[in-house]
């Protein structure tokens, strides 16, 4: 899930209606997190407690009496205090969550923020006919207190399209549309190769486990295990070695290979390589039918990255002033929005594998990461993203955008469905819409309002220093 999803999703979870409010005391705690007291009062419990009470009498077998028939008394004796703490438990939760509904939506915990009961030990044992006052603390949306974020002048890297760039797009496109044919030649870098391998034991027996066949990779990429690339360098189709190879810390293994010398079995079963096509008239008419040279090719190809390169100049723009921004504003980012973004954010990862997370992992652990290396690479980033979302939902909140029928229906046509009013998913669709409305008229905004300039390309920076 995107963090603009995710961000929709709390917002739309904590805005609940407003209800008649009861007593309770909210403290304002460190890094987005509040304490929340609350009291439940001794009726309500005894209410309950007698209620279910009866409920066991009715049920329990106590030896020498009929099933039911045991005397509430005698089952209160037994398993009083059990069942009072049962239902106190029950109710005070019963009570937080009401407490919900009479409270500020700034208050409410974040759905994936889970409230911790405190001093437990000390509520405990429950006493009869007696008030229980205690207290959660949770996480809450961060309050935003935005500086001035009009009129800025920002420095922004630029993207300017060179002959280089286009050239270099020209190249990708050769390749992209190179021929495979077969070599009968001697293996060599770049070459396209199909092989059988295999781990060999002490015995010099192939271990199954570690076994593959028809392993099809681009000699150079190191898009192999073993990391073969050099030492099936001037073989050819048929052959077969046996490979000895020590790896070091250089070597990109996991740590189970690490100064580990290994004999590995390898035959050549393919060899192929890529023939690259001349760049003329007829290549260019391969790309598109509407290129009739290698002119039309050129500046078609310059156009789409001048294309891209406004946009991606945009994104600078507006990630430039964000940052202008958080420089000078404060933003407690509470660590449950940090995890659940992560825990997304990996889910995410395994899907894009099509695999099982079990399975994921053990590959990852043959390459000596982790979940936990994944997670942390990508904490400072993800912190950092968030407050720059929260930096612009804030401006969307300061200047009250409205949507027209227009800009809806608009954004409804991004979202690859045909939505309509008469949708069975059309309001929770229309809510989404509307948000990723205001959320780009913020981003414009951003844009409009401030003035921007592109920075000095590095190597002048380095010269004027100089």
């Amino acid at each position: 899930m995107s963090f603009r999803n995710f961000y929709i999703l709390v917002r739309r979870l904590i805005k609940l209606p407003y209800f008649e409010r009861n007593k309770m005391e909210i403290k304002k705690l460190e890094n987005s997190s509040v304490e929340l007291t609350l009291t439940l009062g001794a009726a309500k419990i005894e209410e309950e407690y007698s209620k279910t009470i009866k409920d066991y009498a009715k049920k329990l077998t106590i030896k020498g009496f009929r099933p039911g028939k045991a005397p509430v008394s005698l089952i209160e004796s037994k398993y009083g205090s059990a069942i009072r703490e049962e239902v106190t438990f029950k109710l005070m939760e019963k009570n937080l969550t009401d407490s919900y509904k009479d409270m500020d939506a700034k208050d409410r915990p974040l759905p994936y923020s889970t409230p911790e009961l405190q001093n437990e030990e000390s509520l405990l044992p429950f006493k009869p006919n007696t008030d229980i006052t205690y207290s959660v603390i949770y996480d809450v949306l961060p309050e935003v207190k935005l500086p001035e974020y009009k009129g800025l002048e920002i420095e922004y890297p630029a993207k300017e399209i060179t002959q280089a760039d286009v050239d270099a797009e020209i190249e990708r496109l050769r390749q992209q549309n190179a021929m495979v044919i077969t070599k009968n030649g001697e293996i060599a870098d770049g070459d396209i190769v199909t092989i059988d391998y295999a781990e060999l034991d002490a015995d010099g027996n192939e271990i199954e486990a570690n076994k593959r066949e028809d392993f099809t990779f681009t000699v150079g990429s190191s898009y192999n295990f073993y990391k073969l690339d050099k030492d099936i360098i001037g073989m050819k189709k048929g052959d077969k070695s046996v490979i000895e190879k020590t790896y070091g810390d250089d070597s990109g293994m996991g740590t189970d290979y690490l100064g580990k010398t290994v004999k590995i079995n390898v035959a050549i079963k393919e060899v192929k390589v890529k023939e690259v096509p001349e760049l003329d008239d007829d290549f260019a008419q391969d790309v598109k039918d509407e290129y009739k040279t290698v002119k039309d090719l050129m500046d078609a190809t310059k156009k789409q990255l001048e294309d891209a390169a406004e946009d991606e100049n945009k994104a600078a723009k507006l990630d430039a002033v964000v940052k202008a921004i958080l420089e000078k504003t404060e933003i407690a980012v509470p660590k449950s929005m940090v995890e659940a973004q992560l825990e997304s954010d990996w889910q995410n990862f395994i899907q894009r594998f099509g695999m099982t997370e079990e399975e994921v992992l053990k590959i990852m652990g043959a390459q000596g990461g982790s979940k936990e290396n994944f997670l942390d690479s990508r904490r400072a980033d993800t912190l950092q993203n968030i407050k720059a979302q929260l930096i612009i939902e804030q401006v969307k909140e300061e200047q009250k955008y409205e949507v027209s029928e227009e800009e809806l229906a608009e954004e409804l046509k991004n979202y690859g469905e045909n939505i309509t009013k008469e949708s069975p998913n059309y309001e929770s669709m229309k809510i989404y819409a509307e948000d990723d409305v205001k959320f780009k008229k913020a981003r414009d905004f951003l844009l409009e309002n401030n003035t921007f300039k592109a920075a000095a390309p590095k190597a002048e920076e380095e010269k004027k220093e100089d």
